[in-house]
């Protein structure tokens, strides 16, 4: 068996265990569905027809007021995490735009100094011309294509993996 494969196995069992017991664990029976819909990757949950009606239902229930991320508390995962943003390339730091009032935005950019002149210093002092070499260049952060994710442990292995997942349908 594959590592990667062990954690969907491990929650396909607390899911299997969840929807056996009496009707009481009947709230976390669609957040048990929920996390192992989500946390398919090969293929993801847009390709199997049985995790469509309990992700449509997630996707649904996010837009009404007081949403409350079903749970599988069989699992131990509770609610997922969520980054908006991927990594900055090499070289690279998160940084963020300022808006008028200084307020700054949630690192929304990535963010280098590159000294253009490099090499071409005269001395120990720094002229005008030296100062003007030194920009600060941005990008866009790059999105996620899946912003969504969940922490597993395999209670075998004691290793946590994440499992990323997008809710587009």
């Amino acid at each position: 068996m594959t590592a990667k494969a062990m954690p969907h196995r491990i929650v396909l069992a607390l899911y299997l265990a969840a929807t056996a017991l009496p009707v009481p664990a009947a709230a976390s029976e669609w957040g048990c569905q929920v996390l192992l819909c989500a946390s398919s990757s090969n293929p993801s949950w847009r390709g199997m027809s049985a995790c469509h009606p309990p992700m449509n239902r997630l996707i649904s229930a996010m837009k009404k007021p007081g949403f409350d991320w079903p749970t599988c508390p069989e699992a131990g995962t509770g609610s997922p995490g969520h980054e908006r943003y991927g990594n900055c390339p090499e070289g690279y730091r998160v940084g963020s735009r300022s808006d008028r009032n200084s307020f700054a935005g949630k690192g929304d950019l990535c963010v280098k100094t590159v000294n253009f002149c490099q090499g071409n210093a005269h001395g120990s002092y720094i002229s005008d011309r030296q100062r003007g070499c030194i920009q600060r260049v941005t990008m866009p952060r790059p999105l996620r294509s899946e912003p969504y994710y969940f922490d597993i442990k395999n209670d075998t292995s004691g290793q946590t993996q994440r499992h990323w997942f997008s809710l587009n349908r």
